[in-house]
């Protein structure tokens, strides 16, 4: 990633030759150049700036330096460049766009200063290039140098090779729309504080759940606006209702959000087939043979499950379809709905019977874990498995 940047105050840009950012030049990963715009001034003075016409406070920069600036600039190397213009009035920095830059091979920085850059620069700039203005947050700064050095530093660490662990970037704040858990080291209690008695306890599962808990419990106290009100829900929170033909179009949907990974992995003549295939219209039909249930949280819906007595077996009850949406993924909501299942089955049912498409892993985990039991000989469907087990009386 190449980053060229103009500026009235080129040493204020050093710090990416610090730490991380340094090596990652001195790897060949990142490659920085620093402009001085004043270069491009020609009076005795190398004046940049003048009042602004219509009147008021401040000082605006001038056309002149800043395009010959970005042409000499974009001489330097191949291809076109994406310029990219710190401003208050441009779309916020988040991950998301720090990731979109990542993927840029050639940007070129202006560092704006005073009341900003002449309009009459972007406009020429949009015909040659990219323009983007991007804004660290609603805020004013006296300058654009402290946001190219966050822009670069955010874009930068995204490249393969920058981070010495790059697992450690999948468990960040905002990767997923949540900030990160809190994080502890040794030792174990310091000034009468204690780490929280389950990171000690070696168990990786109940691990895993206590960082997510805290994940939603830190956005939710600190960052209300990323999270969706049914990030809070619980599987003891879940009231299914039964399926109504509005729900339909909403059902596809995580439907499908639930087998993306199949289709994924899967080759192109096969990716679309049974459940991610399947139309609001198939759907509907499908509705004579089975009872579906769907949960809702804050007008959301966020999961599934269907069941019917089986025609070839009357008193085994079959499950199938248990879906939850990804995000809310490692909730307990799974296992709610299955249990919900379980007792909506008739008296007379004897045992039961989920099916499971195979790459489904984590559902065939928790059919498990319910003690059901694979049977012999591949499941009703292809690519699917069944499990089952006796009804507890």
């Amino acid at each position: 990633m190449r980053c060229d940047i103009i500026s009235i105050f080129p040493e204020y840009l050093e710090p990416l030759n610090l730490s991380l950012p340094g090596q990652a030049q001195r790897k060949g990963l990142l490659e920085v150049a620093v402009h001085d715009l004043r270069d491009f001034a020609h009076d005795r003075h190398r004046t940049v700036d003048d009042t602004p016409y219509g009147g008021g406070a401040g000082m605006v920069m001038k056309p002149q330096p800043w395009w010959e600036a970005l042409e000499h600039v974009r001489g330097l190397g191949e291809g076109t460049p994406t310029l990219i213009v710190p401003g208050p009035g441009g779309e916020v920095l988040t991950q998301k766009v720090a990731r979109e830059l990542a993927d840029e091979p050639w940007m070129i920085f202006a560092c704006g200063r005073y009341e900003g850059i002449d309009e009459r620069v972007y406009e020429a700039a949009a015909e040659v290039m990219p323009v983007r203005v991007i804004s660290l947050g609603d805020y004013v700064l006296n300058g654009g140098e402290v946001a190219v050095l966050a822009m670069i530093e955010a874009a930068a660490r995204l490249l393969p090779g920058f981070m010495g662990n790059a697992e450690s970037l999948l468990e960040e704040s905002h990767e997923d729309g949540l900030l990160e858990y809190p994080v502890y080291t040794k030792p174990a209690s310091w000034r009468e504080r204690e780490v929280p008695p389950v990171l000690l306890s070696g168990d990786h599962a109940k691990v895993a759940a206590w960082r997510h808990e805290q994940r939603l419990e830190r956005t939710a106290a600190r960052r209300p606006d990323l999270l969706h009100a049914s990030a809070a829900l619980a599987g003891t929170d879940l009231v299914p209702q039964a399926l109504v033909p509005a729900d339909l179009g909403e059902l596809m949907t995580l439907q499908r959000a639930c087998w993306a990974g199949e289709v994924a992995g899967a080759e192109p003549e096969h990716a679309w087939w049974e459940a991610p295939a399947e139309t609001v219209d198939d759907l509907r039909d499908a509705q004579a043979n089975w009872t579906t249930w769907v949960v809702r949280s804050e007008g959301r819906l966020v999961a599934s499950v269907r069941a019917r007595r089986l025609p070839e077996r009357r008193t085994t009850w079959g499950i199938s379809r248990l879906m939850v949406a990804p995000d809310l993924s490692g909730r307990g909501l799974g296992r709610a709905l299955l249990e919900y299942a379980e007792t909506a089955a008739p008296a007379d049912i004897t045992r039961l019977r989920v099916n499971v498409d195979v790459g489904r892993e984590r559902v065939l985990r928790l059919a498990k874990k319910a003690k059901y039991r694979v049977m012999p000989g591949g499941g009703t469907r292809s690519g699917t498995v069944d499990l089952e087990k006796r009804r507890q009386s």
